[in-house]
């Protein structure tokens, strides 16, 4: 009896809400009714929000302690049919209103994260969050994507030679619309509908550095597959 594979293909959730806090240019604050924009993120995924788990020893001081969600958008940054990846929701406390100029930084204990994406919805605690392994894709993620779609456009439908089983009849296109440490994922469209489609890597990338050779290993695999006569219908 062949054994059963351990192989990891995809992301956690705790990852995949790790990359999306890591990578957030703007989120929505959401507190006592009001909503706030707030843009160019620090990198740190909640701008000069940090999270942290409750005081266990501490009383809670209803005051001192505010009610709040955290909104961010996941949207693919190649021009697919339907941008929207993924929507990631922080609930907790704030320890002080947001935007309080006299701090640098706001404390917020965290309640709990919930990803909603194509898989369902998924609630992350902060443990899983904090154990979560740190993509190194994550900030070249973009960059990485738009360059094969504007310089290197031919290389997809090579990609797409890999997809199994083979894509039905009458797809209009092809185009990445994500990347992560354990793969590429393609979205494949057609006159009504799109179907998502992942491409593992032979190994999780645990640098950027190796997410050049692990695409070049993709592109050789679909060559091989062309030179054995396979047929794109």
């Amino acid at each position: 009896m062949r054994p059963h594979s351990t192989r990891v293909t995809r992301p956690t959730p705790a990852e995949r809400v790790h990359a999306i806090l890591h990578a957030a240019q703007s989120m929505t604050v959401i507190s006592d009714g009001c909503h706030t924009e707030v843009h160019r993120l620090d990198g740190t995924g909640a701008g000069h929000i940090h999270l942290h788990a409750p005081d266990q020893d501490t009383p809670a001081v209803p005051r001192e302690r505010r009610p709040v969600r955290l909104e961010f958008t996941d949207i693919a940054p190649t021009a697919v049919r339907d941008r929207l990846r993924a929507r990631v929701t922080v609930t907790g406390l704030l320890t002080a209103p947001y935007g309080d100029e006299s701090s640098r930084s706001t404390c917020m204990e965290f309640g709990q994260a919930l990803l909603k994406d194509a898989q369902g919805r998924h609630f992350v605690s902060l443990d899983q969050l904090c154990s979560a392994t740190p993509d190194p894709i994550t900030g070249n993620e973009a960059d990485m994507l738009t360059h094969l779609v504007d310089s290197h456009q031919e290389l997809v439908p090579l990609l797409v030679r890999l997809v199994q089983p083979q894509p039905a009849k009458g797809m209009l296109r092809a185009l990445p619309l994500a990347m992560d440490r354990y793969g590429v994922t393609l979205r494949l469209e057609y006159p009504t509908t799109h179907v998502d489609v992942r491409l593992p890597f032979a190994t999780p990338v645990s640098h950027i550095d190796q997410a050049g050779p692990q695409i070049r290993g993709l592109l050789a695999a679909a060559r091989r597959l062309s030179h054995r006569g396979r047929l794109i219908v």
